[in-house]
């Protein structure tokens, strides 16, 4: 790995923190001076993130903090109005999201960890495993 790839890396979380259909982890992202909500899963192909906004409303996702996957945990759920996305792509599946997709957010899982690695924002932590 490139010393600029490294940098562009941020811990997120530990990878067993995250459960096929599970809860969800919570964080936020920095771009342009702009701090947003954001959150990572794990599905049945492995491990998607994206900015916690409904392609509908701009309202967060979640019904209850990292609840995200409607009670089948087939599909992220928006929990004001019933839109349905793809956990692995944010692709609307249904309601009111009208063919709006959830904006994707670039991580990767590898050595026990989930990090963040697209290059439009950056994550700011106290833990000693983030590099950016």
């Amino acid at each position: 790995m490139s010393r600029t790839e490294k940098r562009a890396r941020g811990y997120l979380c530990a990878s067993d923190s995250l459960e096929t259909g599970g809860l969800g982890f919570r964080f936020e992202v920095h771009s342009d001076g702009e701090v947003v909500s954001a959150f990572a899963v794990r599905h049945s192909c492995g491990v998607s993130a994206f900015i916690n906004r409904c392609g509908h409303r701009d309202l967060e996702l979640d019904w209850s903090p990292g609840e995200f996957f409607d009670l089948e945990s087939r599909w992220l759920i928006c929990a004001t109005h019933g839109a349905l996305y793809d956990p692995k792509t944010g692709v609307c599946r249904g309601g009111p999201c009208n063919g709006t997709p959830l904006t994707a957010i670039g991580v990767i899982e590898e050595s026990g960890g989930i990090y963040l690695v697209d290059p439009r924002y950056h994550v700011r932590s106290d833990n000693p495993e983030t590099t950016t």
